[in-house]
């Protein structure tokens, strides 16, 4: 780790520090250490933290040195920090020409507590470097500095970390793991649950946070998985931190990477709250993080890991599709829009308003709440999605909007 270029970016992550902390002397502790995590790997010196590329190596540097700090112990391969692993990256997702071998790379530290289980809190690091595939960006190449998504999550498990080495949940051990490749299809997630530096048959449950930067003044946090294992839901009923209430969602299939552990059987959970304008856009700035907002969600976290600490090992449970196979509907079109999926009201709230896409074209704007698509009546985002498949390109479509409590009609054209 002593190397020429890990030491210069310590050195650029002291004077971040330095200069944030000048202009936040009045911040609590907590909030101060999630800001300064935040603050550098979302930094334009790491160009996006691009798997299996230099900056990306750069940031797992960094984290690895936090986890040191905190007083983890390496638990990758060959007793070191990193598990490195073999993938290929693709320009094109929807084509194998200009394909290319990359090694990307885990960081991976150790709670032992001398227990029989163990808990995987994890988060990936990785983000979409100079606008790769995934990229919502229509420009010149820019840097996509991925505050929200997920350095906001990677603050927060290690902010879990330093409070579980001092002892806030001495009942299990705790596998510490920050992610790379998650952006380009959880390659990271899956190579660690295929060869793990754990027994897996002596891990209680999975704990994943991927975007939990952007808290809204509902105060609504999204957790997926809770139907992998009975002991999820009477937990977080039992929680009440910070007024913080829970939108649960059963099923341990995700787009993040407590899917690959789901897959092997363990129980999961994953923390979301929400997606906004500025996903996979280079406008994914620290600036726009409610670190408050992220104190709080790593303090409620926090109180579901002492909770499940006083239970034995989990019982895993397979989970269904939600909601009569609708979030398996197929549909050839879309409206273009963000949906807000902390939203719990009725309807599909949007979130943001894509730049040239149906939605725009037809005067949609953030905030509005979708409530009909054609015939179709949308009270969720299993409603939204049916209504979409029933449309091909070319097709034309009343859809119905509440703005500020009035019907708004438009029609929109796929």
């Amino acid at each position: 780790m002593r190397t020429a270029k890990f030491i210069q970016s310590i050195l650029f992550l002291l004077l971040s520090i330095i200069s944030f902390s000048a202009k936040a002397q009045d911040l609590h502790p907590q909030i101060q250490g999630l800001k300064n995590d935040v603050v550098y790997l979302s930094a334009d010196y790491l160009k996006g933290r691009e798997s299996g590329k230099e900056t990306a190596r750069m940031a797992a540097n960094y984290v690895a040195y936090r986890m040191q700090e905190i007083g983890l112990e390496p638990k990758g391969k060959d007793g070191t920090w990193f598990y490195d692993f073999d993938f290929k990256f693709r320009p094109n997702p929807h084509s194998k020409e200009g394909m290319e071998d990359r090694v990307g790379r885990d960081v991976v530290g150790y709670i032992d507590n001398k227990a029989k289980n163990t808990v995987i809190i994890g988060a990936h690091f990785d983000h979409l470097g100079m606008g790769i595939p995934g990229s919502l960006y229509v420009g010149d190449p820019a840097v996509h500095n991925g505050a929200d998504d997920n350095a906001s999550g990677v603050a927060a498990i290690l902010s879990l970390a330093e409070r579980l080495k001092k002892g806030a949940a001495k009942k299990h051990n705790y596998l510490i793991i920050a992610f790379s490749g998650e952006e380009l299809g959880l390659f990271g997630s899956k190579a660690y649950a295929e060869n793990p530096t754990i027994d897996f048959s002596k891990v209680s449950y999975m704990i994943n946070l991927d975007m939990v930067g952007r808290l809204k003044a509902e105060r609504v946090l999204a957790i997926g998985g809770v139907g992998s294992s009975p002991s999820f839901i009477p937990a977080i009923e039992s929680v009440d931190v910070h007024g913080i209430k829970a939108k649960t969602t059963a099923s341990g299939i995700g787009p993040s990477d407590h899917t690959s552990f789901y897959l092997k059987d363990l129980p999961v959970l994953f923390f979301f709250t929400g997606q906004h304008s500025d996903y996979h856009k280079p406008t994914d700035d620290a600036e726009f993080i409610n670190f408050e907002g992220l104190s709080d969600v790593t303090d409620y976290v926090m109180a579901i890991i002492k909770k499940l600490d006083k239970t034995k090992k989990l019982e895993f449970t397979k989970t269904k599709e939600e909601k009569k196979d609708k979030s398996a509907a197929k549909f050839k079109v879309t409206l273009g829009v963000m949906p807000d999926y902390v939203y719990d009201g009725i309807g599909m709230r949007i979130d943001g308003v894509l730049e040239d896409r149906p939605a725009k074209k037809a005067g949609f704007i953030k905030g509005d709440i979708v409530i009909k698509i054609g015939d179709t009546e949308v009270k969720d985002i299993y409603d939204y999605m049916d209504g979409l498949s029933k449309y091909k390109a070319g097709d034309k479509a009343m859809v119905t909007v509440l703005r500020d409590g009035k019907i708004v009609k438009s029609e929109v054209v796929f």
